[in-house]
């Protein structure tokens, strides 16, 4: 069959997380009230952090970064499926499609990538503690997080390069809440056996060369606070706790869908839900809002504004 005789699909049909009428409803109160938690979680940690000096530290200025991200995560699909939820007909044009599928490539390996410049952080924290001023600069905070968005971009612009001249001709029925690559790619009219395992090998690289660099950073810090204090080593496993309860958070999901592509599509959208809507609400729990420093600021924050 000539590519000239493909009749080009102009959008997508979003399927969502449930074809139930009766559920729709609920589900937009509950994905609502996670969005606005999510919004106000991450928005008010990055105010906290810009507003009180004492946080001014390499380690709160990446936690702001991730919130950022963690923001921009849960919104590039949530409007979108917050919408679908109350529309008769779920489509979306082949132009946000692919907007879609950028964002979440850009924004999700972003995030990877900070999350390895977090596990830094704390390793010239713990390991190197009297050169952390001088090893953590501000230039070199600013590098670790310009890093992970060039790697974002870089990645998501690979991914593109599979998706964007695939024709598409015939079935156009997304089985997602958002247009998710892989299950995207197999609506084409060609086999895109090759191009998957290009996505799966690329997606899963990222993955799994992030991973493996934080397991070897916190491996690492282990080995350096074995022969210290036990005060000393209370503090490095608070920190590891919290560092690797949001690595596994996040990296299970994206290693699970992207590494073991033979998952049913239902696992595949719950998983997404947990990767783009209740990472970015867990992320703040674990890693600031149990923190006594934040916590004081937000206090002083809110004393502030009421006076």
């Amino acid at each position: 069959m000539n590519e000239t005789n493909y009749s080009r699909v102009t959008e997508f049909v979003l399927l969502g997380l449930s074809s139930s009428k009766e559920l729709q409803p609920f589900l937009f109160l509950i994905f609502l009230l996670l969005y606005l938690s999510i919004l106000l979680g991450n928005f008010l940690i990055i105010l906290t952090v810009t507003s009180d000096s004492r946080l001014h530290t390499p380690m709160y200025f990446l936690l702001a970064n991730l919130s950022f991200i963690d923001i921009c995560v849960a919104s590039f699909a949530t409007p979108k499926m917050l919408v679908d939820f109350l529309a008769e007909r779920k489509t979306i044009s082949f132009e946000a499609c692919l907007v879609q599928i950028f964002c979440v490539h850009l924004f999700a390996g972003g995030e990877m990538v900070l999350l390895v410049s977090m596990a830094y952080d704390r390793y010239v924290a713990i390991c190197k503690p009297l050169h952390y001023t001088t090893i953590m600069s501000r230039r070199v905070c600013i590098i670790l997080v310009i890093i992970p968005w060039c790697v974002g971009f870089i990645h998501t612009t690979s991914q593109l390069a599979f998706t964007v001249n695939l024709p598409f001709c015939g079935p156009n029925q997304v089985d997602s809440f958002f247009c998710d690559l892989p299950l995207v790619t197999k609506l084409a009219c060609i086999d895109t056996y090759v191009v998957s395992l290009l996505i799966v090998a690329d997606s899963g690289f990222l993955s799994m060369s992030s991973f493996l660099l934080l397991v070897v950073s916190y491996t690492v810090i282990l080995i350096t606070v074995r022969n210290r204090s036990s005060a000393s080593m209370a503090k490095a496993r608070s920190t590891l706790t919290a560092h690797i309860t949001v690595v596994i958070l996040f990296f299970g999901p994206c290693i699970f869908i992207y590494v073991w592509p033979f998952s049913g599509y239902s696992v595949d959208k719950v998983l997404a839900v947990f990767y783009t809507i209740f990472t970015p609400i867990l992320n703040p729990v674990i890693y600031t809002l149990r923190n006594k420093e934040v916590k004081g600021a937000m206090s002083k924050l809110r004393r502030w504004h009421i006076s």
